[in-house]
């Protein structure tokens, strides 16, 4: 049930949905909430919160009952998304770990490579981390200069790795390595690298951030890192662009369902704000200007929402359109931006102190329109639709 439109119902929301929103709202009011402040100090959560999300069954949720997950579909994670951001969380990298990498191992993982990896990962055992982006690359993934050149029964990876979400907790990253050079993007390659002991890994510095500073980004190092050839993902070399080009849906969607849920977070705490701030003898929230601002937040609010509920549903009736997905990510990413932005001006002096949770909302809300994908990229990928 949405915070702000309790009368609203998704089209994708079942029984099974609403019981799972009640028990991760319950669940990160009592684990997450409160550590806040200190998981932003040492920028990142605790390293056991994994394994208390993995026991209640927050992970993994799309994922088969044999591995240990809940057999559910994609909405699930939209679900949990939503709650975080309810719960004023800006720590836990659960949409990269849940809806976003695990699905790479399910996917493209071997009969064995599922067995092995998946328990770990739904139980929270194994924290999960992707590297793309490079110092020099960005959106361009075909360009990436990490190599993994095979030696025998392995790869030797050397490279650098940039804005590593979980890069401190990271358990097995997926790496975007050139398996061969001189074939672009039919050159690309996903490798597992499982990080416990590995020579030649190397976790950089945690990247100072404008937001999200309870967030685990780090930059990530290979120096002839050996992998085994067992690791690759996919039946041959050279098919990591096309592997991520087909995931990357679930990525934007999931930041689509952030940012629905963000800018109605950000709306709930305008309104408390302007029912108990007072100006001229009387609240706040009872000027026009006020009123006019929080309305047209509401409606644009539900705009996002329905939007991305409608993305989240094709998705979830197997319709995997990457033109949809990105008009969700983008619309929902732009005016969340701008609805957080005129929320904060309600709170005046005190928006701008992070102790209020609308100042931790502008800046983490800043990057929504960037990872992803950039807006740009989304309007690139529409308008060949046109």
């Amino acid at each position: 049930m949405s915070r702000l439109f309790p009368e609203y119902r998704p089209g994708w929301e079942t029984d099974q949905h609403r019981e799972l929103r009640k028990h991760a709202r319950e669940f990160f009011a009592k684990e997450a909430t409160p550590h806040q402040e200190r998981w932003v100090e040492q920028h990142g959560v605790d390293r056991e919160f994994w394994t208390k999300a993995g026991a209640a069954g927050l992970l993994g949720l799309d994922l088969p009952e044999e591995f240990g997950g809940a057999g559910g579909d994609y909405a699930m994670h939209a679900v949990v998304q939503e709650e975080l951001v309810y719960a004023h969380d800006q720590c836990f990298g659960f949409s990269v770990h849940s809806p976003i990498v695990a699905h790479y191992l399910y996917t493209y993982g071997n009969a064995e490579q599922r067995q092995r990896w998946l328990p770990k990962v739904i139980s929270g055992e194994a924290v999960l981390a992707i590297a793309m982006t490079e110092p020099g690359t960005g959106s361009d993934l075909q360009s990436v200069r990490t190599t993994a050149v095979r030696d025998g029964d392995h790869y030797v990876i050397n490279g650098s790795k940039t804005f590593i979400s979980n890069g401190t907790h990271c358990d097995m990253v997926v790496i975007v390595a050139k398996t061969d050079p001189s074939q672009g993007a039919a050159g690309v390659s996903l490798i597992v690298a499982e990080t416990d002991g590995l020579a030649g890994f190397e976790r950089g510095r945690v990247l100072a951030k404008m937001g999200q500073h309870g967030q685990d980004t780090r930059e990530l190092f290979f120096s002839d890192m050996r992998v085994p050839v067992a690791n690759l993902l996919g039946e041959r070399e050279g098919l990591g662009f096309y592997q991520l080009m087909e995931q990357l849906a679930r990525e934007r969607l999931i930041i689509g369902s952030l940012c629905a849920a963000l800018a109605e977070a950000a709306i709930l705490e305008a309104i408390d704000y302007s029912r108990q701030r007072e100006a001229f003898g009387r609240p706040i929230g009872n000027f026009q200007n006020t009123k006019f601002v929080l309305a047209e937040c509401k409606t644009e609010a539900l705009a996002i929402k329905t939007l991305v509920d409608y993305a989240i549903a094709q998705y979830v009736d197997g319709h995997n359109d990457p033109m949809t997905a990105s008009m969700a990510k983008l619309f929902a990413a732009e005016k969340c931006d701008q609805i957080v932005d005129k929320c904060l001006q309600i709170f005046g002096g005190y928006g701008y102190m992070t102790e209020y949770p609308i100042a931790n909302m502008y800046t983490g809300s800043r990057v929504n329109r960037i990872y992803g994908g950039t807006s740009e990229i989304m309007k690139e990928i529409i308008s060949r639709s046109l």
